[in-house]
């Protein structure tokens, strides 16, 4: 029963630390230049596999898109989060 609760806290920490990250991807879009930095080039690598499947999912044209994966993917973690994984640990404390 301790390795559960143990897997729980870390699995959600690592969710906790995903939604920040995201939040902060976002906040760095609004920097031209900042691309070009190391540490932020690791918050895009971590973050892209969690926006790439919200990405087609944009609106406007071609020109001018708005592109809200990052409000799609924060909204799905906050879910797995707060829904979907107490009641994971529930099923698994019931065994």
């Amino acid at each position: 029963m301790i390795n559960i609760l143990f897997v729980y806290q870390v699995v959600h920490t690592v969710i906790t630390i995903l939604m920040w990250a995201i939040i902060a991807r976002a906040l760095l879009s609004w920097f031209p230049n900042v691309p070009y930095n190391s540490l932020v080039r690791a918050l895009y690598e971590i973050t892209d596999p969690l926006l790439k499947p919200f990405q087609r999912f944009q609106f406007g044209g071609p020109g001018f898109g708005i592109d809200i994966s990052p409000i799609l993917a924060y909204f799905t973690l906050m879910i797995i989060k707060t829904a979907v994984l107490p009641g994971l640990l529930r099923l698994l404390l019931s065994f």
